[in-house]
């Protein structure tokens, strides 16, 4: 193994690095998602645990529950050939995309009510007063 494969953590350096505190990390590690090495009193957090706490921001930045989050892992570590996982994997992934989308589709849409709406009434302060005050 290389040096860098052998890098491990504390949960300080991973809070920083991800601008979390240490107590949503020992949340995330309570809820299934990271599993550091013990020594003693202290931690000691792996590659992979640090890409999972990567991913798992990642996750809850578009919307997926902690459960959702810990599903796709276990689906990843169990999946590698199994197409069943995959297709498991896939159907999440795209139900996910789906809402998403949704989402977008719906924000549009209010932006454009706003913006209509703040030209009626920069028109209504324009008729009032002869202009719009900056």
């Amino acid at each position: 193994m290389s040096i860098v494969q052998d890098r491990t953590f504390t949960i300080g350096e991973l809070a920083r690095e991800f601008d979390i505190t240490a107590r949503a990390i020992r949340h995330y590690e309570d809820q299934g998602l990271l599993e550091p090495e013990r020594r003693g009193q202290h931690r000691i957090y792996s590659r992979r645990d640090r890409v999972r706490l990567m991913l798992t921001l990642r996750g809850k930045r578009i919307g997926l529950t902690l459960q959702e989050i810990r599903e796709l892992f276990e689906l990843y570590d169990t999946a590698n050939d199994d197409e069943s996982q995959l297709f498991e994997f896939i159907k999440l992934l795209s139900r996910r995309e789906s809402q998403l989308r949704q989402q977008q589709e719906d924000i549009n849409a209010v932006l454009k009510e706003i913006g209509s709406l703040r030209v009626q009434c920069e028109r209504l302060l324009e008729k009032r007063t002869g202009g719009i005050p900056e």
